[in-house]
């Protein structure tokens, strides 16, 4: 943690291709969980609501996690998810959706193939 800046507990899971893009701040609560390809950047934090909730974020596949963002509560983040840089997101996001601003607002991800 002193070296690179990152608070990631040993027993959090995270699936295949788990990627720290960019070292500093980080901070993931040992509650969390990670699914594949998911990409977290700097200042990111991934935790509780509150001290007395022991349940954090559940954290889908192919998540890509903007540089500040901050992601808490017992929620679960869909997979195919954008969560922009500095984002707070407080509620469940569905899959393929992007989440963004102070609360997030979520925004369906429009249909590549149309």
């Amino acid at each position: 943690e002193v070296l690179t800046g990152i608070d990631l507990p040993c027993e959090v899971p995270v699936g295949a291709n788990f990627r720290i893009d960019q070292f500093g701040d980080i901070i993931i609560s040992g509650y969390a969980r990670f699914g594949d390809n998911c990409i977290v950047r700097n200042g990111v934090t991934v935790g509780l609501k509150n001290i007395e909730e022991k349940a954090a974020p559940s954290i889908g596949s192919n998540v890509s996690i903007g540089a500040g963002a901050k992601i808490l509560g017992n929620i679960t983040i869909g997979n195919n998810v954008d969560i922009g840089a500095n984002a707070v997101v407080l509620v469940s996001v569905p899959d393929n959706s992007i989440a963004v601003g102070i609360p997030a607002r979520i925004i369906p991800k429009k249909n590549s193939q149309s």
